[in-house]
């Protein structure tokens, strides 16, 4: 359940890799923690008192939601960089790593000698990946960076709601989970060219980047139309019925059958065939006209009818659908979620509890439980490792 590399599987994907994160919070522990699933020696490199990411939100122990979610199968040292002994430590655990990830506010890193700079012109062929809110560089990177800003810098926000209510932010910190996905690949493709050029490099993703380019198809659309969008709800502006929220008997599906062929397969299947045939909804420029007619027939028929039957039908006739989930709704291996996607994740004290591993499945490579460290749980073990003779700093 621990992590161990002497005992990581031959066939993992990473394994063999080392891996030293100085992050905190989301976008930097994701990344780590994604590495590690796929067998890299993942070494979480935190403040005496730990990462912020174990408390935000959380006093009843050291594996609040953000850090649990983040940081499983990592090895834990606790240094105080602020000591230049500790500095050194850390610099020397740096030196060893394929990868360093870090995602303290530009300039700190530099302080503490800890640098892009200096560790890639230490060891030319370490892979250097970074997150920041707003760039490296620049007025805007002095700002301290976190996914709220990003989606309202982005514009996200401004599409994201009903159009008569505020900007409504998403509903989870998705800009953080992208940034860690994009600062994934960035390491794995600068780690392929370190493969054949012998050379590492460095990695820059921000906040505020990831949430921009995620929207590239709204940002196609107003290149095109050279209209602002807007929010407008679950639906679209271009397209009825699209991603439109429909009663049921007893709960709700969202559904998307906007072509003229599946308006009509909708309107059959929902024992309304008239409704298809109406001069008013017959074409998708005539719907969009008149949407707020269209959701009014649409809703009274499907909310006659229990979910389950509506999605049966919804099923055989191949018209796109979804059914409005709650967490205490979604089951491994039902609705099509892998039945082994979600993990055991050990921690001290308390029970083991179930979380989603990577999405990305190898046939060759089985998703595993994990176990979160302690905070500096690994500190000795790994300074050992590096023939330092120092046991560092651990919190009680």
């Amino acid at each position: 359940m621990s992590h161990d590399r002497h005992n990581t599987p031959d066939n993992a994907p990473l394994k063999g890799l080392r891996v030293v994160e100085f992050g905190q919070y989301i976008a930097v522990p994701a990344c780590g923690q994604m590495m590690a699933e796929l067998g890299a020696d993942v070494i979480k490199v935190e403040p005496p008192e730990g990462d912020a990411g174990r408390y935000a939100g959380w006093n009843r122990d050291h594996y609040g939601p953000i850090f649990s979610a983040c940081n499983w199968s990592k090895r834990s040292v606790a240094l105080d960089l602020r000591d230049p002994e500790e500095r050194k430590d850390a610099f020397a655990l740096a030196c060893t790593a394929d990868v360093v990830l870090q995602n303290y506010r530009p300039g700190v890193m530099q302080k503490l000698g800890l640098d892009a700079a200096a560790l890639t012109d230490e060891v030319p062929r370490l892979v250097y990946g970074q997150v920041s809110g707003f760039g490296q560089t620049g007025p805007a990177s002095r700002r301290a960076g976190f996914d709220i800003a990003a989606q309202a810098e982005s514009g996200m926000m401004s599409i994201n709601g009903d159009g008569d209510r505020d900007p409504t932010r998403v509903g989870f910190t998705v800009v953080d989970v992208m940034a860690a996905n994009a600062l994934t690949s960035g390491v794995l493709a600068a780690l392929i060219r370190r493969s054949v050029s012998g050379r590492g490099g460095i990695v820059d993703v921000s906040l505020v980047d990831v949430a921009v380019s995620a929207m590239s198809s709204v940002w196609a659309d107003y290149r095109l139309t050279g209209v602002v969008p807007a929010r407008s709800g679950n639906g679209q502006t271009n397209a009825t019925p699209a991603a439109e929220v429909m009663p049921t008997a007893d709960g709700n599906v969202v559904i998307s059958a906007y072509t003229k062929e599946h308006f009509a397969r909708l309107c059959a299947a929902l024992d309304r065939p008239e409704i298809a045939a109406d001069p008013r909804f017959c074409e998708n420029a005539a719907r969009l006209k008149n949407r707020e007619a269209m959701l009014v027939e649409l809703r009274r028929a499907t909310s006659r009818l229990s979910t389950a039957d509506l999605c049966e039908r919804l099923t055989r006739i191949g018209v796109v659908f979804g059914m409005v989930r709650t967490m205490d709704e979604i089951s491994p291996g039902q609705a099509g979620v892998s039945a082994d996607l979600f993990v055991k994740v050990h921690a001290a004290g308390r029970e083991p509890m179930l979380l989603p591993g990577c999405p990305a499945a190898f046939h060759d490579y089985r998703r595993h439980e994990g176990r979160l460290p302690d905070i500096g749980e690994h500190t000795a073990e790994v300074l050992a490792e590096l023939s330092l003779g120092r046991t560092g700093a651990c919190a009680d």
